[in-house]
């Protein structure tokens, strides 16, 4: 019977980017996470507010407070 042991040498974890930021640095983080342009991710979101206000806005505020945040 054969096993197979995993590792992985990069670790990727969901973070607010505190270095590139615009707001509180969710976005950054999110396009940082996903390997997407950062301004692809603000466009989206903005997009995002404006057509479920309530939805995107509670979301937004509730990744502010509980991601932690990445940053030299």
């Amino acid at each position: 019977m054969m096993s197979y042991q995993r590792e992985y040498s990069v670790k990727k974890t969901l973070r607010k980017d505190g270095i590139h930021k615009k707001l509180s640095g969710v976005c950054g983080g999110i396009a940082a996470y996903y390997q997407l342009p950062r301004v692809a991710v603000r466009i989206a979101a903005i997009g995002a507010l404006i057509i479920f206000p309530v939805a995107t806005g509670v979301a937004y505020i509730v990744a502010a407070v509980l991601l932690p945040t990445k940053g030299n």
